[in-house]
Order: structure tokens, then C-alpha cells, then sequence
């Protein structure tokens, strides 16, 4: 008789736990259906306006193409001058600019660069939904608080993307395409120029603006290790060595084989680091606050 009740009871409770896990797996495949959909609505989009992304990733070639003409016509031009015409502050002649071509070299070159365009674009459009559905997913299993101190990091992300994406467009390329065409020769019946590839160029720059927008979410990725109890601030300001000499071999690794474009990508990567230990002292401060109060209500 005991037997049986145990029994009953145990797959009682089987049951009662297979009910929950079922709603979760429910819950996650729509979650999952919203993010897939989110991603191909987001790369219709972009694959509807591709020309216009296109001529804006490739507006940096094209105006240093053109200030270089200038250049070898008698001006005097360098890669500061290109950052201003990027932002605005400087023209450059449309005549300038006019015959600058980048080469396709298979049939379906440029079609095959729209789909990885409209894809990169997708991904970058569809990331607040994909950020949102991630935490609607887990917010029924956190306390109030941590719903709170969660959300500020959903504004955040796609802010440090942003910025370190704009450090790649507005000052890394100016300084990597200047020096590139620099190399350039011409004289004494030789011709060296640079010819090149639409996908080598657009591969180039994604890669660039992933590599950098990734990097940017070093001071989340932390703040949330502290908020999670995985590391303290004390813990980041003893390995803060480490972490500078980690940081250069990234950039050594993500970036152009030149000392610019590395040291644009681990200064800005070094002084998030320190922004990063503020963050995680700040939450332990706050943290002890908090448990300081709950001790004198007990």
C-alpha cells in the first residue's frame, strides 16, 4: 500500500515537473520563431536598400580615391583630411571622385557580396529584437532587482556597438586606406595601383565594424560577471597587466598588419577595461548597501 503511494506520488511529480519544462520549451521556441522571423523581415529590408548601404561602406574608398587625386594634382592632402570629409567638414569635388571603380572578377561577385551585405545588416538591424526576446526568456527567473540591473545593459550594448562601429567608419579606415593608396607608385615607367576587389573591401570593413562593436561589449560582458558574483573589482585591477597584453594581441590579431589600426582598437579597449572595474565596484558597493539595509530590517 505504502508502495503504491510512493509510487503514485513519484510519478506525480514527474509529471508535475514535465509540465513546466514543456512551457519553457514552448516559450523558447517562440522566442526562437520571433528572433528567425525578426532576422528575415531585417535582411528583406537590407536587401532592399543594398545599394545605398553599399555606396555608404564604400564611401570612405571612394573619398580617399579622390583626395588622393587631388594629391597627386598639386594638393596637399593626408588621412586627417579624409576624416573631415567622412564627417562633413570638408568637400570634395565631385569631379574628384568621378572613374573610381572597384573590381568584380566573377559573374556573380557583386550579387553574392548583397546577400553577405543584407545578412550583416540583418543581423545588425534584428539585434535589439533578438536582445529583448533573450531577456523576456529569462526574466520570469530573476528577482525584481535583477530585472532592473539587467536592463540597463540592454541600452548599453547596441550603444558600445555603435561606437566602436563609428571609430572603425570615421577614424581606423581614413587612416588605413590613406596608407594603403600611399604605397601607390608610379615613375620611371612603372605603375603600381591599388586595384580592389568589392568582396576583399566589404569583407575588410565588416569584419572591422564586427571585430570592433564585438569589443565594445567588454564593459557589459564584465559588469554582468560582477553582477553575477564571477569576478570582483579587486580580482580586475590585479589582472589588469594581463588584460592590457591580452588586449594588444587581439588587436594584433582582428586588426589590418599595421601599428595604427591596432593601437586605434586597444587604447579605446584598455580605457573600457578601467571603465569596466568602476562598473563592478560600483555594483559591489551597491550590493553591500543592500545587504547592510536587509541586516538592520532583520
Amino acid at each position: 500500500m505504502n508502495d503504491k503511494a510512493i509510487g503514485y506520488d513519484t510519478e506525480d511529480d514527474i509529471e508535475a515537473s514535465r509540465a513546466p519544462l514543456l512551457d519553457h520549451l514552448i516559450e523558447l521556441r517562440t522566442r526562437l520563431i520571433i528572433c528567425v522571423a525578426s532576422i528575415a523581415v531585417a535582411f528583406g529590408v537590407c536587401f532592399a536598400f543594398v545599394k545605398p548601404i553599399f555606396l555608404f561602406l564604400v564611401r570612405p574608398f571612394t573619398v580617399a580615391e579622390g583626395l588622393k587625386a587631388m594629391e597627386d594634382a598639386g594638393g596637399k592632402h593626408g588621412s586627417f583630411d579624409l576624416l573631415l570629409a567622412l564627417v562633413g567638414l570638408k568637400t570634395v569635388p565631385a569631379s574628384a571622385m568621378a572613374g573610381i571603380t572597384l573590381q568584380a572578377t566573377a559573374p556573380l561577385e557583386q550579387f553574392f557580396t548583397n546577400i553577405k551585405l543584407s545578412a550583416f545588416g540583418a543581423i545588425i538591424l534584428a539585434f535589439p529584437i533578438i536582445a529583448w526576446q533573450l531577456y523576456r526568456f529569462v526574466a520570469p527567473g530573476l528577482y525584481k532587482k535583477e530585472r532592473n540591473a539587467f536592463l540597463p545593459f540592454l541600452i548599453a550594448s547596441p550603444v558600445l556597438f555603435l561606437i566602436g562601429a563609428s571609430l572603425v567608419y570615421y577614424i581606423m579606415l581614413p587612416f588605413v586606406l590613406w596608407f594603403s593608396l600611399s604605397q601607390q607608385i608610379v615613375g620611371d615607367g612603372v605603375k603600381v595601383v591599388l586595384q580592389t576587389r568589392v568582396s576583399e573591401y566589404l569583407t575588410l570593413v565588416t569584419t572591422l565594424l564586427l571585430a570592433f562593436g564585438l569589443s565594445f561589449q567588454l564593459p557589459v560582458v564584465l559588469s554582468l560577471g560582477g553582477l553575477a558574483g564571477l569576478i570582483d573589482s579587486n580580482m580586475l585591477r590585479t589582472g589588469r597587466r594581463y588584460a592590457i597584453v591580452a588586449v594588444f594581441v587581439l588587436a594584433a590579431i582582428v586588426t589590418p598588419p599595421d601599428p595604427i589600426s591596432q593601437i586605434t582598437l586597444a587604447v579605446p579597449l584598455c580605457l573600457l577595461y578601467e571603465v569596466s572595474i568602476w562598473c563592478v565596484w560600483l555594483i559591489e558597493r551597491r550590493r553591500k548597501r543592500e545587504d547592510e539595509e536587509a541586516g538592520l530590517t532583520d
